[in-house]
């Protein structure tokens, strides 16, 4: 999607895709990925995503990229985070207690400004691109992130015929294809979600899956 759309959803209040719960995936499967405390974490796409309080408080430092500041201080008001701002290579950064919230395009982040984080949590950045920008998008998170690192990705799977997205349907085949030549690709659980998700049946979804991967970088 466009810049626009995404700036104008967080002006006019359209974020029916944030959650104001912590994900349940999050804390069942972030142990797989076996981290050490204080490990940074790359949260891309993060939104006000509630996900890296819940990160934070297992001690972990996070880094959050975000394109909108409406994003970045509904979730500093929300959450009474108080954050230092500054201007760090073209992008805005929010800097609190283990949280830097970075504002800006996400494909001008660079190593440099990212810091090297072992670690990515990605619920809601790959099922928000549309189809033609996810190749794009997976290199370049390959780009910016060592080897070895370990990512916890969430995906929904539904006929994509039925809702135009996003967020978009992106399937197994699909997280393969996008991720094996650079990652090695292991699924942790697979799960019909249609019945708790009344926003996505209310849009016509018929069939609604969560799917969980644990990708370490080659």
């Amino acid at each position: 999607m466009q810049p626009d759309f995404w700036h104008e959803r967080w002006r006019s209040g359209k974020v029916g895709f944030h959650q104001n719960t912590v994900a349940p995936a999050l804390k069942k499967y972030w142990p797989h990925l076996n981290l050490p405390r204080e490990c940074p974490v790359f949260v891309p796409l993060c939104g006000k995503s509630l996900d890296m309080l819940w990160l934070r408080d297992r001690e972990h430092s996070v880094v959050g990229v975000e394109l909108s500041d409406v994003a970045l201080e509904s979730f500093c008001m929300e959450n009474g985070v108080l954050a230092r701002r500054a201007d760090i290579d073209g992008f805005e950064e929010y800097a609190a207690d283990r949280l830097r919230l970075l504002c800006g395009d996400f494909f001008r982040l660079a190593l440099p400004t990212l810091g090297s984080c072992p670690a990515i949590y990605d619920r809601a950045a790959l099922v928000s691109w549309a189809p033609e920008l996810r190749t794009r998008y997976v290199e370049h998170l390959t780009k910016v992130t060592p080897q070895g690192c370990q990512t916890l990705l969430i995906t929904l799977e539904y006929p994509q015929t039925e809702i135009a997205g996003p967020p978009f349907s992106v399937d197994a085949e699909c997280v393969n294809r996008l991720y094996s030549a650079h990652h090695e690709v292991r699924q942790l659980h697979r799960e019909d979600i249609l019945a708790a998700d009344p926003r996505m049946r209310a849009r016509g979804a018929t069939q609604l899956y969560e799917a969980c991967y644990h990708l370490t970088r080659l």
